[in-house]
């Protein structure tokens, strides 16, 4: 019923893609999720409320997922670890308890030797690395290759 209130929310034109309004909006809070309603607005030639309702609508339908603070790598760690799985256990359950470790930020599921790439953000590589040590003792865990980030642009 969601996935239906979402497409009835944001047809323009009988088709089912977000329109460049709702691109914009996306786009601006991916470079900064602290971006108030009114200054996304301006920036989109929509008023405050319209931005609110659309920021909802995407946020009910999981087009937006979360809103979160991105350390820069200067101020603090970030690690990509992948990961491989026990066939035996369900790919999907285990990214779910990885998703739910502290300073885990993303979490992909991709194809290839690993099974799971998940991001991992601290305020230094000690937290870091406590993370990384807590998701290889999630069970179904087989593998894992970790790789600190040294810079990001």
């Amino acid at each position: 019923m969601e996935s239906v209130k979402f497409f009835q929310a944001i047809s323009r034109h009988g088709d089912n893609r977000l329109d460049e309004k709702d691109k914009q909006i996306i786009k601006i809070l991916k470079d900064d999720g602290r971006a108030g309603y009114g200054d996304i607005g301006v920036k989109v030639g929509l008023s405050e409320g319209a931005v609110r309702k659309r920021i909802k609508i995407l946020s009910e339908a999981g087009i937006i997922r979360k809103f979160t603070v991105k350390i820069a790598v200067a101020e603090g760690a970030q690690a990509i670890t992948l990961l491989a799985t026990n066939p035996s256990y369900p790919t999907q359950e285990v990214s779910k308890r990885i998703q739910a470790i502290p300073n885990v930020e993303t979490i992909y599921e991709v194809t290839g030797e690993y099974d799971i790439v998940a991001v991992i953000s601290g305020m230094n590589v000690a937290e870091v690395n406590e993370c990384i040590e807590k998701i290889r003792r999630v069970e179904g865990i087989m593998k894992t290759n970790t790789m600190i980030v040294l810079r990001s642009w």
